[in-house]
């Protein structure tokens, strides 16, 4: 199946999707007792790699069941073992060890943990955080890259993996993490969500002077919380390893970075509209630095539990829950691989590794040094499409104690960074073949320059949301006696945070809100106040804005297309006729929907009303050759209509010329492009001598559903009056 991309210029450097089945799971004969009322796995119940995989029974005490020694044809040595008493093989494992160590025998560095059978594939060997090794997923496009041996000594030292305040054994009753994953509690839980599901949200407004308004929902019972400002690093809950690279980076926080953290890092849904070029840098540190920070107490958390467990200092009737499904926690969406680069480098400026595997092959793969965009493009466009653009890409970062590892695959990864279309093809269409059992416990979700993402395939962001938090299909070597309850319950999505980044807000992203933000800590969207762009025009050209009656948002397409065809085609007829001086009427006709360019097309091409009106085309698959021809038609006037999509404006930014009046289909959602459309087009023409700025038209078509477009072109004091009033045109100079 073809995927539809952003750019159809571009194409995947990556290579084929591999994958496979699970190689984890539960045997025997019985049912584990927690599969019956919380999992229910394919199979009539039994759980992936029931008594075909030949995989024994793991004890409800074990921590590696997996460490089980196996014969070459995948079954028990000693069927004994099934009926033993209820042992901790791992336990056993480790005070060996240390037994040998201290009767003066030499440590081994590193030992191989398998089955004794050299031919036999092994089961999953779980590494230092507690999680399966077995990763069924690719984290790159790239090829697989392989985990090495295991190193022993990695399950030996807790008290070196983990930092100062964790070796103490305090837990901060303040920390947030604390509160919303690791000891939550389970009826106020309860109660939040069924209060979300029955009474919805509790909605409030507020001011951040400045910065513009927020949006405050929470559930019915919670108390609304006051505004908080948070002075610099000091007033947040961070790991050690943390603390001091962001002091040194970032002392004192901008107002925005104060204004924005209390949310972020409070594990609160949070819709951020008004990113810009400035504020890129600030907000990506932000939104690192709350990844790492909970990545890292995940993972002491899950290692300081390993150490109790191996010392036998945690009791039989006592449960440690620290995990989820699988092992990613942080997933991020991004646009290009550029932008991953930028994220990259935020990580490793916070986090200081002493290592970093696969380092060379990701700036191979990522980072190109020359930039070949021209000097003539507008800054964010260089910005966005600067160095490596390509929108195909998916990598796995796995943390260590020292070192990060790249191209880790997806099971084995702390973070997944992708682009839409790269996370949707490792998902796959086909629902019974389709693997997004990694997504399943992602307590984090990061969307950066999402008003980028919408000029690509937005249907590749809703499959990403509707397969995220799901019950897992297999097991993974998953070990559920570690497993959070609210996991189990089904209620994942309920505690998962999300973070969505974008310039402006739009009717996909409130959607994103309403339907896929339901974290009972709340969520929050910050909007900002717009004076209008069309002030930012001095050309004193009049710009008309005429609304269209529209009963419903379904029926809206057809109401445009109807009252362009009935008002505005037969007006084009009527402008003057060419002349030596103006060839041709140099009408441009913007039109943001590809599906809405295609109609019109068809129109011009088979209309009588059009049948004397030549016209050309530029979309965002119209080629090179061909826009190249258009443009030259249209400025010589050869062809007196060019129809010119959004998208491609946002991949190719023309400078087209011969532009004497501009009909707006429908107004742009980035209103940079109104100002370079309306504003550098005909102020273009008015400097060539080829339009009067009295004579030049500026038209736009709207309805009361264009809102949030109508608000950053005209302001945010005159919408409210244009999409009310018993007029239907308004004109401004």
């Amino acid at each position: 199946m073809a995927y539809a991309r952003g750019r159809d210029s571009r194409r995947s450097r990556g290579g084929r999707l591999r994958g496979g089945g699970s190689r984890g799971g539960f045997g025997g004969d019985k049912k584990p007792k927690f599969m019956a009322s919380r999992i229910t796995g394919p199979n009539e119940g039994e759980y992936a790699g029931g008594p075909e995989s030949g995989a024994s029974e793991p004890d409800e005490g074990s921590q590696s069941p997996d460490n089980e020694t196996l014969s070459e044809d995948g079954e028990d040595e000693d069927e004994d073992d099934l009926h033993s008493p209820n042992i901790r093989p791992y336990s056993v494992l480790i005070q060996s060890l240390n037994a040998k160590e201290t009767s003066g025998q030499p440590r081994r560095k590193k030992r191989k943990l398998g089955s004794k059978g050299a031919q036999s594939p092994g089961p999953h060997i779980k590494d230092s955080t507690g999680y399966s090794g077995g990763a069924e997923l690719n984290g790159d496009l790239d090829g697989v890259e392989a985990d090495g041996d295991v190193d022993l000594s990695e399950f030996l030292d807790f008290s070196e993996a983990m930092d100062e305040e964790e070796q103490l054994g305090d837990t901060d009753c303040l920390d947030p993490y604390e509160t919303h994953f690791a000891n939550p509690d389970e009826t106020s839980l309860s109660n939040q969500i069924w209060e979300i599901l029955d009474a919805g949200w509790q909605m409030h407004r507020i001011e951040h002077e400045g910065l513009g308004k927020a949006t405050i929902a929470t559930a019915a019972s919670s108390k609304q919380r006051d505004s908080v400002y948070f002075t610099g690093p000091e007033n947040l809950k961070l790991k050690k390893r943390l603390s001091g690279p962001i002091h040194k980076l970032r002392p004192k926080f901008y107002p925005l970075e104060g204004a924005i953290s209390p949310y972020i890092f409070n594990y609160q849904d949070f819709l951020f509209c008004a990113r810009s070029l400035q504020s890129a840098e600030d907000l990506r540190t932000l939104t690192c630095l709350h990844a790492l920070n909970h990545v890292f107490k995940t993972r002491d958390r899950v290692i300081k539990n390993n150490s109790r467990l191996a010392k036998g200092d945690v009791s039989e009737d006592v449960e440690l829950r620290d995990q989820g499904f699988t092992r990613p926690k942080i997933l991020m969406i991004l646009p290009t691989r550029q932008s991953c680069a930028r994220v990259i480098d935020s990580i490793i400026t916070l986090c200081e590794p002493e290592q970093q595997e696969n380092k060379k092959r990701f700036q191979d793969s990522y980072v190109e040094a020359d930039d070949k965009i021209s000097d003539g493009k507008p800054e964010d466009f260089r910005d966005l499409f600067g160095g490596n653009d390509d929108d195909m890409f998916r990598i796995g970062l796995k943390f260590t104690r020292k070192t990060i590892k790249f191209f880790a695959q997806f099971y084995n990864s702390d973070i997944i960074i992708a682009s839409p279309l790269g996370l949707r093809m490792a998902i796959g269409t086909d629902i019974k073949k389709g693997d997004y059992d990694f997504l399943s416990s992602i307590e984090v979700m990061i969307v950066d320059q999402a008003d980028a993402l919408l000029m690509q395939n937005w249907e590749h962001m809703e499959y990403i949301f509707e397969h995220l938090n799901l019950q897992p299909k297999e097991a993974h070597g998953c070990d559920f006696s570690r497993v959070r309850n609210w996991y189990l319950d089904g209620n994942a999505k309920y505690r998962r945070q999300t973070i969505v980044l974008s310039a402006f807000n739009t009717p996909e992203l409130n959607g994103i809100f309403s339907s896929h933000m339901k974290n009972t800590e709340g969520k929050a969207k910050f909007t900002n106040d717009y004076d209008g762009v069309m002030l930012e025009l001095c050309l004193g050209i009049k710009q008309s804005f005429s609304r269209y009656d529209s009963p419903s948002l379904a029926t809206d397409p057809d109401a445009r297309f109807k009252y362009f065809t009935t008002v505005i085609v037969p007006s084009l007829s009527y402008y003057d006729k060419p002349t030596k001086e103006l060839a041709g009427q140099g009408t441009l006709i913007f039109i943001p929907s590809y599906l809405d360019f295609v109609r019109i097309r068809n129109y011009f091409s088979s209309s009588l009303a059009t049948q004397n009106l030549s016209f050309g085309t530029i979309s965002e698959y119209t080629s090179a050759p061909d826009v190249a021809r258009a443009r030259s038609h249209f400025l010589s006037g050869r062809h007196s209509v060019l129809l010119y999509t959004e998208r491609a404006h946002h991949f190719r930014r023309y400078v087209i010329g011969g532009v004497r009046r501009v009909i707006m289909y429908g107004l742009p959602d980035n209103p940079v492009f109104y100002r370079e459309i309306v504003g550098g087009y005909i102020e273009k023409s008015t400097i060539e001598g080829k339009v009067d700025p009295r004579g030049a038209v500026i038209r736009s078509v709207f309805s009361k559903w264009d809102g949030l477009k109508l608000e950053r072109v005209v302001g945010s004091k005159r919408v409210g009056m244009m999409i009310r009033s018993v007029g239907d045109t308004f004109d401004f100079v």
